[in-house]
């Protein structure tokens, strides 16, 4: 086996669940000790920093001389859960894959990049080159937000995250906003209909003008990698009992957004879908909020980091590299709202979050090989 292939197959052996995910998770723990223990063998400066008690960020660097500029490869720690798998933490290897929890999303990634700071480590370089295996992008991204939030301590020039991207260079994703309704009626006993206001019947003309929404948003793409935005009914609650008239409904709504959309525009939007149903009916009483939120990501293709990458990158596979956007949300998008130029890159694979996950060990490779040769030319 590889040096590439054990250490991506070491990283999958250790179970790191999010424990907000999963009540009683691993966490990141154990992967984070592994890291730390292998930077220090390679003679890597090794700094650990704490995101939450027992949920630690390892950050490796390989110092330049001074006078370059600095880079800082990104990837996180943390995987999904693995309910239906059968083996999550035996890495297995089959025709050119290897399979387990967190193959593809992003342990393959994280290990290329490792090695690419090994080699950072020999090249004599001007500028820093930094690792940061952060934890919980898997749901609030406390690791990234406290590495942000000690940014002096680093001060990339720029970010290299590598996420799965099936060797495309990502420059944009989408963001979110979770949304609250609620529709209010009136209590009364199921026999005194005249008492009554069905505040669950009030919601289902919530969701028809969500659903016309969300159409109306597919109908019109604005963006020419993400196309627009979209949204979803995710969670329903409301009754107290079978005999009453529910005095309250709850929805609970995933808006997916794109770059120019924020967490104002699309709580307006809610408030002027409610506002038109309360128009053609007196009785409908409701109201939305924003609950939590993350920004999409977008960075100018003629943006120099980006063109650079993509020359790089085009150099080493021997074809032109896409640029593309990305459906889910990343920690790029945080990097990018402090102003760090951000770019996203890794290796192709399938079953991020599913019950079989793998990643293409070539694909791996190639990322690894990458990763050297952007360091070499961005920091020399």
């Amino acid at each position: 086996m590889d040096e590439l292939t054990r250490l991506i197959a070491d990283l999958v052996a250790i179970d790191s669940v999010n424990p907000d995910l999963v009540p009683g998770g691993a966490g990141e723990a154990g992967v984070a000790e592994y890291i730390a223990a292998w930077g220090r063998r390679q003679g890597l400066e090794t700094q650990l920093q704490a995101a939450a008690p027992g949920r630690p960020n390892i950050i490796l660097a390989a110092r330049g001389r001074g006078g370059g500029k600095s880079l800082m490869l990104n990837g996180h720690t943390d995987v999904v859960g693995v309910a239906g798998m059968g083996a999550p933490f035996a890495p297995a290897r089959r025709a050119g894959r290897l399979y387990g929890r967190g193959a593809y999303d992003m342990k393959s990634g994280l290990a290329a990049c490792m090695l690419a700071l090994k080699a950072a480590r020999d090249m004599a370089l001007n500028g820093d080159v930094f690792l940061s295996a952060v934890a919980d992008e898997e749901y609030g991204s406390i690791g990234t937000e406290a590495l942000l939030d000690e940014w002096q301590r680093w001060q990339a020039d720029a970010v290299l995250i590598a996420e799965p991207t099936e060797l495309a260079l990502s420059i944009a994703h989408r963001g979110f906003v979770w949304l609250e309704f609620e529709t209010v009626g009136v209590a009364a006993h199921g026999s005194r209909p005249q008492l009554g206001v069905d505040a669950i019947a009030k919601m289902g003309a919530v969701l028809v003008a969500l659903a016309a929404h969300d159409r109306a948003l597919s109908a019109a793409p604005s963006h020419d990698l993400l196309g627009s935005g979209s949204l979803h009914a995710a969670i329903i609650s409301g009754g107290e009992e079978i005999s009453m008239y529910p005095a309250q409904c709850k929805l609970l709504v995933e808006r997916r957004t794109i770059p120019g959309e924020t967490q104002a525009s699309v709580l307006a939007e809610a408030q002027a879908l409610l506002a038109g149903i309360a128009a053609a009916d007196p009785e409908f009483k409701a109201h939305a909020r924003a609950t939590f939120s993350r920004s999409p990501y977008s960075i100018a293709a003629g943006q120099p980091l980006v063109r650079r990458l993509q020359r790089v990158a085009a150099a080493r596979l021997g074809r032109d590299v896409p640029l593309i956007g990305s459906s889910w949300w990343m920690d790029s998008a945080l990097f990018a709202e402090r102003g760090i130029p951000t770019v996203v890159l890794g290796p192709a694979g399938a079953g991020a979050h599913a019950r079989e996950e793998w990643v293409d060990l070539a694909s791996a490779a190639q990322c690894l090989a990458i990763y050297r040769d952007f360091i070499a030319d961005f920091c020399r």
